[in-house]
């Protein structure tokens, strides 16, 4: 994490136990409790943004005209068949 910005200070409450564990990690790796703080929150933001998009985009996609769904009912259906003598095929739409 490498920023061409100056750092800004942000202040939170964590329960005692993060505290400690902040403290312990900070003392064996050699790193300040801010830098592993500020990696932690940057690693958690960079999931997020991940999942959002990635939710944005399947929203998108299935509200498209040329969306292909298969009725929930047959998916359950074949679900429902699998390690059974008859199993069923893949459903399509």
């Amino acid at each position: 994490m490498a920023y061409s910005h100056p750092a800004v200070t942000l202040s939170i409450r964590v329960p005692p136990e993060i505290r400690d564990q902040l403290s312990e990690l900070s003392d064996a790796t050699g790193r300040t409790k801010s830098f592993l703080a500020a990696e932690a929150i940057e690693a958690y933001l960079l999931t997020q943004a991940w999942q959002i998009k990635s939710i944005k985009k399947a929203i998108k996609k299935a509200n498209s005209k040329n969306a292909n769904f298969v009725d929930h009912h047959k998916v359950v259906d074949w679900v429902n068949s699998w390690d059974h003598d008859d199993e069923q095929e893949i459903p399509v739409k």
